[in-house]
């Protein structure tokens, strides 16, 4: 139970940037940090290493970030489970296998989302925004995809979260957002797969893209 605690907190850490790409921990200092022995934290850091969010050194570990190569190899990937995440859930609703009520949930993280996004507050943003495409794997009922997607989505937040600038296309996002609901909603699951796809390379090249172009 220690051991997981230690790995939850230390994670959530490196996602929102206490502990940036290129900072060293050791288990001294993250068990201070913690207030933790150093047992669990270093069955932590271990995990956290497996997660591809930390490698180790010579003493300690260094939080790690994705090469441009890798990033975009990231993409692809997240692109592709999306899709198909996304295309499942949409049958799944078509076979009435999804409850109304998981429906309306998703409609009221778009629109939180939506709001969240236009107002700049872009940390909050990033967190809802995966909370939301995170929600639809998990209405794909595809464990193996969504623990993939859980890793995928850590070592691109990590990598992007320095470069976090105001979403000047923000009404695109959330009408593709609106899109891939209704296709959801409608059980449209080539059309959900298609939207989700979409929407992850289209956030893939805004990322890549210096403000001006934005």
């Amino acid at each position: 139970m220690q051991n997981e605690v230690a790995h939850r907190r230390l994670r959530e850490l490196i996602l929102d940037g206490t502990y940036a790409p290129g900072v060293r921990l050791t288990e001294v200092d993250a068990a201070a940090a913690l207030e933790m022995s150093r047992t669990p934290v270093r069955e932590a850091l271990r995990a956290l290493a497996a997660d591809g969010l930390v490698r180790t050194t010579g003493r300690g570990v260094v939080v790690v970030a994705l090469d441009p190569g890798d990033l975009e190899d990231a993409y692809q990937v997240r692109a592709a489970l999306e899709a198909l995440t996304a295309e499942t859930a949409a049958t799944r609703q078509r076979d009435g296998r999804l409850a109304p009520a998981d429906l309306t949930a998703l409609r009221t993280l778009a629109d939180v989302t939506a709001e969240t996004t236009s107002e700049g507050r872009l940390v909050e943003a990033v967190e809802l925004n995966r909370r939301f495409h995170r929600r639809i794997a998990e209405l794909a009922g595809n464990r193996i995809a969504l623990e993939t997607l859980n890793r995928v989505w850590d070592q691109i937040q990590v990598s992007t979260l320095r470069s976090l600038k105001p979403v000047v296309r923000h009404a695109h996002v959330s009408a593709q957002h609106d899109d891939l609901l209704a296709a959801i909603t409608d059980g449209r699951a080539q059309d959900a797969g298609q939207i989700a796809r979409r929407h992850v390379l289209d956030t893939r090249t805004t990322a890549r893209q210096p403000p001006e172009q934005q």
